[in-house]
């Protein structure tokens, strides 16, 4: 499980570099970084606001809940690109907060996420819903700004890879 933590946490720090690249963009432009803030890819879609906070509230609950806490709550009121990254790196502090030894037997623990009429095994949870609600709003997120304008590529949404030298 640990791995897969150690996964969330790349990709916060590259949500986090693409949102100074939203920064970057707008200031470059001539106008305020809350027109990024508040952009959609469709009508009925959450802005890109919304797509920051889903990405960190879904790290946080998966990996409290599969380590047995409880977890933690977040008001979601982040408006400005200062704030979303303040709330990155409070994502990233808190999963980063977690020992490994309290994920032990996470694949088995039944977990009954708030918000959720059932229960899921860890496992189950995690990779059926968990992994790819992370990457459905950290896509969406990355989608909204290139439909903006925001110079970004593949490589930026990657990451740095762990080559060996």
């Amino acid at each position: 499980m640990y791995a897969q933590i150690t996964q969330f946490t790349k990709m916060l720090h590259t949500l986090s570099r693409l949102l100074d690249k939203a920064q970057a963009h707008a200031n470059a432009n001539g106008f305020e970084a809350e027109v990024l803030l508040n952009a959609r890819l469709a009508p009925d879609m959450l802005p890109l606001t919304s797509q920051v906070q889903w990405v960190c509230d879904t790290a946080s609950l998966a990996t409290a809940v599969l380590a047995g806490r409880q977890p933690p709550v977040s008001a979601n009121s982040e408006k400005t690109i200062s704030e979303l990254k303040v709330r990155i790196d409070e994502t990233i502090g808190y999963i980063s907060s977690i020992n490994e030894g309290e994920f032990a037997g996470w694949e088995d623990r039944i977990v009954a996420p708030p918000g959720w009429s059932g229960a899921f095994r860890g496992k189950d949870y995690f990779y059926q819903h968990a992994v790819p609600n992370f990457y459905f709003h950290m896509v969406t997120a990355y989608a909204i700004l290139r439909h903006k304008g925001v110079k970004i590529g593949k490589l930026d949404y990657i990451g740095q890879l762990p080559f060996l030298r």
